[in-house]
This record gives C-alpha cells, structure tokens and sequence, in this order.
C-alpha cells in the first residue's frame, strides 16, 4: 500500500487512522499543498484531481478519503469501521459526512488560499470563515451524538469506527484558531479525548508525520 498525503491534510488524517486501525503497514509519499505539488503533471497523473489522498493498493489508484476508508473496511474487515446494521451504518454514514461534506470542503487549504488571494481577505476575516463554518457543523453534530442514544465511548457504540475516523481530524481544525471555543461540545470532546487514548489515532496525528514542518 502507497498512500499520498501531506501531514496537515486531514483528508489524508484520515485515511492514516483507518490504516492504523486496522494494523496495515503502508508507504507515505508526500505531496506538499502548499509547494503546489499537487499540481505537478507526475501527481495529475496519478489523482487528476490534484488531491489529497490518494492510495494505491496493489491495483488502481482510489481517491477520496471516504470512498478509501470504505475500500480498506470492505477489503480487510476486521475490526469493522461501520456498524453491521443498515439503520446504524447510516448513522455513522451522516455524521462523517457532516464533516466530510458539509464543513471540511469549505474550510480547506484551498478554499482560505483563494479567499486570500482572489479577494483579499486578510487573516482576521479568514479566521472568522474558519471558525464559523466549524461551529454550526459542531452543533448538529454534538446534539446529535448527546442526544440519540447511539453513542457510546466512541461515535457510535463502544468501538471506534468511521465517524471518528472523520471527527478527530476536525477538532484538530478546530482548533487551529485559540478563539475557537470547545467547550459548548463536551461529547464531542469526551468522544475525541477517548479516541486519543488508541495508538492509532496517536500515530496519525500530523506533527508526528516524516514531512511534518
């Protein structure tokens, strides 16, 4: 196994832990976003998208850190990273997508560059964007594990599996500003903080990555 990623990516994040997790020994190769390596003609031909992840498997090229995770988990199952039940998959389905779709892909590297750039926007203004779109993301997210019974020390349940595969790189976004404040979401943080305790979220996490900077 090949995965390309770059240490600050929390896409890659999390691909890192679903490897982990399933004690999968994988090869890094690392593409600097803020180099503009993903744009270099030997990466798009690798992911045309000029992302981040992407992993090779023996085959094919997969992308997209969701679409990864589930090749891993339908591929080496065991320990499972999604409930075996339909009504519980979909679920931990929602809540990673909560991140994955609705509040990552607005606040990524990219997205603050172009603000930046294209319209001037200076850091204050990209820190109040940051942290805006984390917070309404957090307060459906945190009423959702508080609220509907499903969790346990973990997302869902008592094991860890895709949802904080997808959440434990988000807190670390959150708190990227020190203005954030965390403390409205305690379930998430008791969730994050149990999460933490594994080796293999502690391996993953980006400052302890070879091209950490």
């Amino acid at each position: 196994m090949k995965l390309y990623g770059y240490f600050r990516s929390s896409a890659a994040f999390r691909v890192r832990i679903a490897l982990n997790l399933k004690g999968l020994d994988y090869e890094q190769a690392f593409i600097h976003l803020r180099k503009n390596d993903q744009r270099s003609g030997e990466y798009l031909s690798i992911n045309p998208q000029g992302l981040v992840p992407a992993l090779i498997d023996g085959g094919p090229v997969l992308t997209q850190s969701l679409s990864i995770i589930e090749y891993i988990d339908e591929t080496r199952p065991k320990p499972p990273l999604l409930p075996a039940d339909p009504v519980g998959r979909a679920r931990v389905r929602s809540l990673a997508e909560a991140v994955a779709c609705d509040i990552h892909p607005i606040d990524n590297l990219r997205v603050l560059q172009f603000l930046s750039r294209q319209f001037g926007h200076k850091e204050p203004d990209i820190e109040t964007w940051f942290n805006h779109w984390i917070e309404l993301g957090f307060e459906g997210i945190e009423k959702t594990l508080a609220s509907d019974g499903k969790a346990g020390k973990f997302s869902h349940g008592d094991a860890p599996g895709l949802a904080d595969i997808c959440l434990v790189p988000q807190v670390f976004n959150a708190r990227r500003y020190p203005s954030f404040d965390l403390r409205p979401y305690p379930t998430i943080m008791r969730i994050f903080d149990e999460c933490m305790k594994l080796d293999a979220f502690q391996r993953a996490v980006p400052e302890k990555q070879p091209d950490a900077e």
